[in-house]
């Protein structure tokens, strides 16, 4: 594997998400069937950003300038290459959440564990800022989800209401973050 540089993004470096391939196949995805979690296929190539280049680019711009981190993940050429964003924004009446609020890592570089330092980094991060526990709204395919338990996620105990009405087809994760 090639030497990955791991560093926060700065907001004139927001339109450099467009380096990132974010396109998968996606066999199987998690569907909420009559109150039950059950894995459906749906043999979907998602060819772009789910919901477009803007709104990452965007998101990734607010998460900076409201007081929250953007970490890139850039090849040794210089090439973005993954991101993950934490916003400052604590919720939660059991836990102080922060959010996680997106994760990319590009499609010729997934599997070589840029994204488990990306969401180690994030939590590191979130652990810093005197939070209890990390909150994601995890895209629902089957690898997606997979991934996320691999590094220790599990079903929110408590549900944020308006990020789970974004789109109900997310599934609501949390990581708890001891100081292991």
């Amino acid at each position: 594997m090639s030497h990955i540089q791991y560093r926060d993004l700065r907001v004139e470096e927001c339109e450099r998400v467009s380096e990132i391939d974010p396109s998968q196949w996606i066999e199987k995805v998690w569907r909420n069937i009559d109150g039950d979690y059950q894995l459906i296929t749906i043999n979907y190539q998602e060819d772009d950003w789910p919901d477009g280049y803007e709104k990452y680019r965007d998101a990734l711009i607010d998460t900076i300038n409201c007081g929250g981190i953007a970490i890139g993940a850039f090849a040794e050429d210089g090439r973005l290459v993954g991101f993950v964003t934490l916003n400052k924004e604590f919720f939660g009446g059991t836990a102080n959440y922060l959010l996680l609020d997106s994760m990319f890592v590009s499609r010729d570089y997934r599997n070589l564990g840029i994204g488990k330092q990306l969401f180690q980094l994030c939590a590191a991060k979130a652990r810093e800022w005197g939070a209890d526990k990390l909150y994601l709204c995890a895209a629902s395919s089957e690898d997606t989800i997979a991934f996320y338990r691999s590094v220790g996620c599990v079903a929110a105990a408590e549900i944020n209401q308006d990020l789970f009405d974004n789109d109900h087809r997310d599934i609501q994760l949390e990581y708890v973050l001891s100081e292991d």
